[in-house]
């Protein structure tokens, strides 16, 4: 264990100095970057045409950022919400820091977003100013936002990205860069919102710069190392955890939208060595017919969370990949991620458990009634304190007086297990667990069982209302390319072999695709009523 060596009597982790935490801002992090290795690459536009990529080294990178900051304090103060509302794109990360620089909030929306989710975000937030893309799958967003700009009254300034140039000349490089503390905020990171509106998670620099060195150390990401990027950067997997940590290396950040064979290219044209994609994502790498005839040998450290990561996939991965692995696990209000896993656990700690908590950060888990630490071994809820604690849900004192209690523990909503070295093992979600009967059933042992069949992709496991029961076991399947759907029969069969009978699924469904969140999340909800009404 490498931050003590005695081993834990409750399931409780208290804070430990394993690296430092640093007082540093955004912008500090790229003057740092920039004054260090001025003339490294810094940062490149993926696109898919390679004619078309743009390339910043650090010290181009700095300049552009604090242009952003100029042309947006020649109008508005220090402290402006400042929405983004497009894909990924190098002009998102740059706009991103310059947005810092100026001192002011980041609003991240998602671009497949309408009219009345743009709406609400926008008024929640009190965003002044907005950039968004022209286009975006065939919609026009200059005409959404014309739309509901009669109900923004607090909006002055729209920038389309074809105004972007326009916007940039208009800086006037006098204007005083404001100083900015580490604690201030940076960003408002929306929830997916599964369940009816997001709630906007306040973020500090302090979080989400610690937060995204400490996993890239995590994961075996060195000086100078390049990391791909395909999560949204309107998730804090893409806006935080994967861009600040190449940072933090003086890396080169490669941003792309979501294509597995870009996503290959890109890592051989740039000797990719670190990269983060959820399992949906990932297994559209490794099933890509691209992938045995390009050079990976550059690549290092695959890194996934957001959704269950099954040891199936662990073992495919690092198989198939010639790379290493890490698990991450956390949430948005937490600055992304409280625990992974080490590229030297074992095979066992890397396809079981989430791996040990972040450095300075205490994680409990807590019993779901009392509060208190179980002891070690048995599940509850897992719940964190420590500077990476979200300052707020922007401005909804009762949703944040109901996830940080009185003593600044936040609860996660997840169930957990951790055992005498501190590993976590995640269960499912509180709302998720199945009663049925009155036996108590966690979907992820189940969709963990299933994922090893042969014929399955992936396995989605909820709880169906029944009359007799309570709730039944449903369970739904993504199968492998060219595989034969299993009769239900059989797949009973093979999971009365390895499980008590009461968590055998009882219904059996099978889909092309999971509907899933911005971040990547599959919406068991959505495949709840599927079921109901099949």
């Amino acid at each position: 264990m490498p931050t003590t060596q005695t081993a834990l009597t409750t399931s409780y982790w208290p804070e430990h100095g394993e690296e430092t935490i640093r007082d540093i801002t955004l912008g500090g992090l790229l003057r740092e970057a920039a004054a260090t290795v001025p003339d490294r690459l810094a940062l490149v536009d993926g696109v898919p045409d390679p004619a078309q990529r743009r390339t910043w080294t650090y010290a181009e990178f700095l300049r552009e950022a604090e242009k952003v900051a100029h042309a947006l304090l020649t109008g508005f103060a220090p402290g402006t919400k400042v929405a983004i509302w497009a894909p990924n794109s190098a002009d998102w990360v740059i706009l991103h820091e310059g947005i810092s620089l100026a001192g002011m909030i980041t609003v991240p929306i998602n671009p497949a977003y309408r009219a009345r989710e743009l709406q609400y975000i926008l008024s929640q937030s009190g965003a002044s100013v907005i950039f968004y893309a022209d286009q975006y799958r065939g919609a026009d967003l200059g005409e959404i936002v014309e739309e509901i700009r009669p109900e923004l009254p607090q909006l002055q300034l729209e920038v389309r990205s074809s105004q972007w140039e326009a916007f940039l000349e208009a800086a006037d490089p006098s204007t005083e860069l404001p100083e900015v503390h580490p604690t201030d905020p940076i960003q408002i990171q929306y929830t997916s919102g599964t369940t009816g509106f997001p709630k906007g998670a306040l973020l500090h620099h302090k979080g989400v710069v610690n937060e995204a060195h400490l996993v890239a150390l995590r994961a075996g990401m060195a000086d100078g190392d390049v990391n791909v990027n395909a999560m949204p950067m309107y998730h804090v997997g893409g806006g935080a955890v994967t861009s600040l940590g190449a940072v933090a290396m003086h890396g080169t950040y490669v941003v792309m939208n979501y294509d597995p064979g870009l996503f290959l290219e890109l890592v051989e044209a740039y000797r990719g060595t670190h990269a983060l994609l959820v399992p949906t994502m990932l297994l559209g790498v490794l099933d890509h017919p691209d992938r045995p005839t390009r050079d990976l040998s550059s690549f290092k450290t695959m890194m996934s969370g957001a959704s269950a990561v099954s040891p199936a996939l662990v073992r495919r991965t690092a198989q198939e990949m010639g790379c290493d692995f890490s698990i991450l696990f956390g949430q948005s209000e937490m600055h992304g991620v409280i625990s992974q896993t080490r590229i030297t656990d074992d095979p066992e700690d890397q396809s079981k458990t989430v791996g040990q908590p972040l450095s300075h950060l205490e994680v409990k888990v807590a019993d779901p009634i009392t509060g208190e630490p179980v002891p070690i071994g048995v599940q509850g809820e897992v719940c964190c304190r420590g500077y990476q604690v979200m300052l707020e849900y922007y401005n909804m004192p009762e949703q944040t007086a109901q996830t940080v209690d009185a003593e600044g523990w936040l609860h996660m909503g997840d169930l957990g297990v951790m055992d005498e070295r501190g590993y976590l093992s995640i269960n499912g979600r509180l709302k998720d667990m199945i009663i049925r009967g009155g036996m108590n059933i966690y979907p992820r042992e189940i969709e963990a069982l299933i994922e090893e069949h042969p014929a399955v992709r992936e396995a989605v496991v909820v709880g169906v209302p029944d009359p007799k029961w309570g709730e039944q076991v449903g369970a739904v399947l993504k199968l492998h390319p060219d595989a034969e759907a299993p009769a239900a029969e059989d797949l009973r069969a093979y999971c009365k072999a390895q499980l008590a009978v009461h968590k055998v699924p009882a219904i059996w469904s099978f889909v092309e695709d999971f509907p899933v969140t911005a971040s990547g999340k599959i919406q068991k909800f959505k495949l709840r009523e599927q079921l109901v009404t099949e």
